[in-house]
């Protein structure tokens, strides 16, 4: 039984990889003949004009594994037009550049669709003991949670295999978990299609990229994340809000730190910068590849606690490397400038 399970895995991995691998090509020229380009300068660290649609590929990928392997329901519809009107957000977004506020009407509405039409709700959660039951809040957090999964890695999409690389740990690291607990549903074929789709995608985006997945690709790999925690909760052994939160620790970290950072400058919150997680380790004089190897390894530590924390009924080892990954945040932001500029600072305490 278990043999046949990891076939079909393999399967729902290889074939959507294969494909987006090899029709990432054509992607590329396609966005060059719409003009989905992104120019080089201002904050962007790339010096060259890339060709931003691999999210399409990402898509295009997506769709013919869940042809393949998924089942027809009302959920999965609602997967399946939700996406679509994020792909649509992305590409107009990609070849024109939208403002912010028209964005996030895309993702509101992608979002409504999930939680309106598809029932896929944030019901209740319950973390080290303490149950919550949302009751009439249920269907605007639903709505925020899945908007915020959406600018997490929108926001950290900025460098090369950065969000692509986060979203395959988070695919792979609830996929595992889904096996071990004997969870093969709807998540599970989602789970496994977009691992070997974003996978396809990277053998093309990982340092030095040859396209990147644009707003399109950032804001899909973002909003199936969101579906996929959101029908994760339905599982007794899943309802722990600390697991799939806990695997996106490094996004959602890094989009925190942006908006603290920016209400301290009295910046508008929606405004790019170059003060993310990424740039702080490259202005420490690492390259590229090495700051999003560390990047990985981070977020792989903070996947590895999520699985222990399944496998260790008392939690006890948990809870030690959660800890230990609090510290090493602590000092990331003690050393760092993610937050607050040091040498402005300093400035402040000699006028005083």
């Amino acid at each position: 039984m278990m043999n046949d399970l990891i076939g079909q895995v393999l399967l729902m991995v290889f074939i959507p990889f294969a494909f987006v691998a090899l029709t990432m090509p054509l992607i590329k020229k396609i966005a060059f003949k719409l003009g989905a380009i992104d120019n080089p300068g201002g904050r962007h660290i790339h010096k060259r004009v890339m060709p931003k649609l691999g999210g399409l590929g990402i898509f295009f990928g997506f769709l013919l594994g869940y042809m393949i392997f998924g089942e027809h329901s009302a959920q999965m519809n609602s997967v399946l037009i939700g996406s679509f009107v994020i792909i649509i957000t992305g590409m107009i977004d990609d070849i024109c550049t939208l403002k912010p506020k028209h964005k996030l009407i895309g993702q509101i509405v992608a979002a409504c669709i999930i939680a309106f039409y598809g029932k896929i709700l944030l019901v209740d959660v319950s973390a080290f003991g303490i149950y919550l039951n949302f009751g009439i809040l249920t269907y605007p957090l639903t709505i925020l949670f899945i908007v915020a999964c959406i600018n997490c890695i929108n926001l950290i999409d900025g460098m090369d295999g950065l969000a692509g690389g986060i979203s395959c740990i988070y695919y792979l690291t609830i996929g595992i978990i889904g096996i071990m607990v004997g969870k093969v549903d709807l998540e599970f074929v989602l789970t496994f299609v977009m691992l070997g789709s974003t996978l396809g995608f990277l053998v093309h985006n990982f340092y030095p990229a040859k396209i990147f997945a644009g707003d399109t690709g950032s804001m899909f790999m973002g909003f199936i994340i969101a579906v996929i925690a959101l029908l994760g909760f339905k599982n007794v052994t899943m309802t722990s809000l600390i697991i799939p939160l806990l695997i996106l620790a490094v996004p959602i970290l890094d989009t925190l730190f942006a908006i603290i950072r920016r209400a301290l400058k009295h910046e508008k919150i929606y405004e790019g910068d170059a003060s993310h997680i990424h740039h702080q380790l490259l202005n420490r004089n690492l390259s590229q590849r090495k700051t999003v190897l560390i990047i990985y390894f981070i977020n792989i530590l903070f996947a590895f606690a999520s699985i222990v924390y399944i496998v260790d009924v008392e939690n006890t080892i948990s809870y030690y490397v959660y800890a230990t990954l609090t510290i090493i945040v602590i000092l990331f932001v003690w050393n760092t400038d993610i937050i607050f500029d040091k040498k402005e600072l300093k400035k402040r305490f000699k006028r005083k």
